[in-house]
Formats: C-alpha cells, sequence, structure tokens
C-alpha cells in the first residue's frame, strides 16, 4: 500500500519552469498546462531577435528548436545537431534539436534591457532584463 501511495505522489507531482538570483525566486510558472515555453532575445550587435524553444516532457528539459532572422555573430548550425532550414525570409530555424538540458537546470546571464531576455510561455512574455539584467540566472525545471 505504501508503495502505491508512493507512486501515485511522484506521479501527481507538477512541474514548475522557475528563474532564480541566487536563492531569490525572481518567476515561476506553472507547466501542467501548457509543456513549452520559448528563450527570446535581441541579439547584442544587430539587434535581431532570436528564439530558443523548451518544453518539459515530464523527465527532462529540453532545447526543442531555434530561430533566427540571421546568420550573425555567435549564432548558427553545428552539424549533427538538429536540421537547418530557410525560415523563407533569410533566416532560418534549427528544428529537432531534441536535446536535453543537463540537470534540467542552466545559467544565463541576462542582458541589458535593450538585449531584453524574456521567457514567452501562455501567451504572456516575462521580461528578465527588467527583473536582473547583468546578473547570472538559474532557469530550472523542477516538480512538486
Amino acid at each position: 500500500m505504501a508503495l502505491f501511495l508512493l507512486t501515485i505522489f511522484a506521479q501527481a507531482q507538477e512541474p514548475f519552469l522557475r528563474v532564480l538570483d541566487g536563492d531569490e525566486l525572481l518567476l515561476e510558472l506553472p507547466l501542467a498546462a501548457e509543456s513549452a515555453w520559448i528563450l527570446r532575445w535581441n541579439h547584442s550587435v544587430t539587434g535581431v531577435t532570436v528564439s530558443d524553444y523548451y518544453r518539459w516532457n515530464s523527465e527532462a528539459m529540453l532545447l526543442t528548436d531555434s530561430h533566427t532572422p540571421a546568420f550573425d555573430a555567435g549564432l548558427g548550425h553545428i552539424p549533427g545537431r538538429g536540421r537547418q532550414l530557410s525560415d523563407g525570409q533569410n533566416g532560418y530555424f534549427i528544428l529537432d534539436i531534441d536535446e536535453p538540458v543537463p540537470t534540467n537546470a542552466y545559467i544565463l546571464r541576462v542582458g541589458s534591457r535593450r538585449v531584453d531576455h524574456r521567457i514567452v510561455h501562455g501567451g504572456r512574455s516575462y521580461s528578465l532584463s527588467e527583473l536582473a539584467a547583468g546578473k547570472p540566472v538559474s532557469i530550472e525545471v523542477t516538480q512538486r
């Protein structure tokens, strides 16, 4: 009976996308209903908007796809990591990356308001640059 209850409890845990500045919680978004989100920012040199697409698959945070409207410094396709496809407007998608993020977390040094790192989830945009410009933050998925 105890094992049965433990199994039910483990299945009942809900995932949350969390952004932390050290121990301070800056943002927490539930992923149970909508398990995908976008990390979007403006390239620091050219200003084009870059988008990295993520998804929680009940076990792992995955980088699924990426989009950039230009081949700018620091951007590009790595052969063997997804497939590159034109977006029809001089930019490109990198599709089917499906790369697990180790430990379901990573550190991002948040850019200035001009760079405007932001998370898009459930039709809303949350500016990390307004919350923590210039700081390293942890972006992670936890379950509880």
